[in-house]
């Protein structure tokens, strides 16, 4: 009785060890190219495992996730786990010569990292070009074994990846931009799961459909997988419950129309409640630039259980231009206070930050044929630098080596010249729109907290900037129009629930304030989700210090880490 009572209480400590320390999560990636037929033509596109979208990813808070990553393609590839803290595993996030040099056609890497401490909808994708067009996947995070949602558990759980597709190879398509100086060809459809709906030509047999059952809810979660397009989403005659961003638990909110940015995630509650029939879900364009762009719809049919119906109901779409909606949406989420995995606001902060997001103009070198904006070519810079990848290593291999002359840690705190930011009488002020490039970071001690105010400017086109910082959540303290007035907008800031995010859309002509904790070592890339605007010079790295300890302190990199 005794032998088996010692029995008993190994397992159960076994059992006990293995949820806590998590289960390992292997997958092997092929990146390789496929041909697919959209829109009337044939089209190759580079894919992983032969799928578009690539596979869905599972995962629990606590698992250490690994992926084999065999480039099969013709392109240079890297994954950026998009969200993912990596923490002590920075080697493994991603960003093409931040943290990694490209694995090259024929080479392999291994990815693997932790999860700890985040659970809900993320995403990975590649970071090298334009590939993440089509290379792309959802990485599902559910709670550890034995912990729930913060709300009824649904019926099913869909992820739904909103995306964009382009007749031609993105590759080509964003090297001809960059060499005639401007802005590349946009898209030419949109897509629900890969699928771009009947509204295209010769799309009427690539409609996504969802079939669901009357009287059950469902747990949709998005994922804007596009590379330049913000997205408005609806689902005919149904309410959504809006329950998660980013992989953070939000304050229920309910609504008809949701908004998203490039980059983020959203989790849905929504309940089949309605008589039994089809309607459809779909998506249209965000447009707040004034600038052209691809103004059509996808939708994919939701099918109710035992439906005859053979013409679904199509919701009323927003005007693309309805910054207002838009707006009013973003700006009433709020972080589910108290709930699993919430973060509160750090009230000391050590840095504080003023940054400019603009669109500028490149001189256009000598011997050169450049058509953008008074000959020259477009560029983009934060605080007037436009930011410039290294070719030879990757920054976090030199600040490991500590190595010299790959960046510079002089990254301006404010931007050089004071002006008036959203003044469309600045947008081709000559004496403002040209920034040098440079590869700068902005380093910071270990543990740091830093706020940030991200200004969008006038310059050459006013529009909303998705912002990604890799490494880290961020508190969204507040977010206007116009020119932040660091006197009366701080009057605004939430300190008691504000959304968390990785990814925030900076208000077109406005402003918005972060805070974060740089508690990982390592070099932390942010920039502009806008596909377009990152290889001309949208973005900047911070370089966090290693802390006193070896918990806290950058391991080495991986041994089949690429070379340049």
């Amino acid at each position: 009785m005794a032998r088996l009572a010692f029995v008993l209480v190994c397992a159960v400590a076994l059992l006990a060890s293995s949820v806590a320390s998590g289960a390992i999560v292997e997958h092997s990636f092929n990146v390789n190219n496929m041909t697919v037929n959209r829109l009337c033509r044939n089209q190759s596109i580079t894919v992983v495992n032969g799928s578009y979208p690539g596979p869905t990813i599972y995962a629990r808070d606590g698992d250490t996730l690994i992926v084999h990553v065999l480039n099969q393609s013709p392109y240079n590839i890297t994954i950026h786990w998009h969200g993912i803290f990596q923490l002590l595993s920075a080697w493994a996030d991603g960003p093409a010569y931040v943290t990694q040099c490209p694995i090259r056609p024929g080479q392999s890497f291994t990815y693997k990292f932790n999860i700890t401490g985040q659970e809900g909808t993320l995403w990975w994708h590649a970071h090298v070009s334009w590939l993440r067009a089509t290379v792309h996947g959802a990485l599902i995070i559910h709670p550890k074994v034995g912990r729930s949602f913060p709300f009824l558990k649904p019926a099913k759980e869909v992820p739904i990846l909103l995306g964009e597709w382009y007749n031609g190879n993105v590759v080509d398509i964003e090297e001809e931009g960059l060499a005639t100086g401007i802005a590349p060809n946009g898209s030419n459809a949109y897509t629900i799961n890969g699928l771009l709906g009947d509204l295209y030509d010769c799309s009427q047999n690539q409609t996504y459909q969802l079939s669901v059952v009357r009287g059950k809810t469902y747990l949709l979660r998005l994922i804007n997988v596009a590379l330049n397009n913000q997205l408005f989403f609806k689902i005919a005659n149904h309410n959504m419950t809006v329950v998660a961003i980013d992989a953070t638990y939000t304050t229920p909110y309910v609504t008809d129309v949701v908004v998203t940015g490039p980059g983020q995630t959203m989790d849905v509650l929504v309940k089949f409640n309605q008589p039994i029939g089809s309607y459809f879900m779909a998506a249209t364009p965000y447009a707040s630039a004034n600038i052209n762009f691809d103004n059509t719809t996808t939708r994919g049919i939701i099918v109710y259980k035992g439906s005859r119906s053979l013409t679904p109901i199509m919701p009323s779409m927003p005007n693309p231009r309805n910054t207002p909606l838009a707006h009013q949406f973003l700006t009433n989420l709020t972080s589910l206070a108290g709930g699993p995995q919430w973060v509160p606001v750090p009230l000391k902060v050590d840095e504080r930050m003023f940054v400019t997001i603009s669109v500028n103009l490149e001189v256009c070198p000598e011997n050169a044929t450049c058509q953008g904006p008074l000959f020259n070519r477009l560029s983009a810079s934060m605080n007037n630098e436009s930011f410039v990848l290294p070719s030879n290593t990757s920054m976090m291999e030199a600040q490991f080596n500590n190595m010299s002359g790959v960046y510079t840690r002089d990254f301006p705190d404010e931007p050089p010249i004071k002006f008036d930011y959203t003044d469309t009488n600045v947008s081709f002020d000559l004496s403002l729109i040209y920034a040098p490039k440079s590869t700068k970071v902005k380093t910071l001690k270990f543990n740091s907290t830093v706020e940030v105010v991200l200004q969008n400017t006038a310059f050459l086109a006013i529009e909303n900037h998705p912002m990604h910082l890799h490494g880290f959540n961020f508190h969204v303290l507040a977010q206007g129009f116009g020119n932040y007035d660091p006197i009366n907008d701080p009057k605004k800031f939430n300190f008691i629930n504000p959304q968390i995010r990785n990814t925030i859309g900076v208000p077109v002509g406005g402003w918005a304030v972060i805070r974060f904790q740089a508690n990982n070592p390592g070099i932390w890339y942010m920039h502009c989700h806008l596909d377009v605007h990152v290889p001309w010079g949208l973005g900047m790295a911070f370089e966090v210090e290693n802390g006193p300890t070896p918990e806290s302190t950058l391991p080495p990199p991986p041994l089949d880490l690429p070379k340049c």
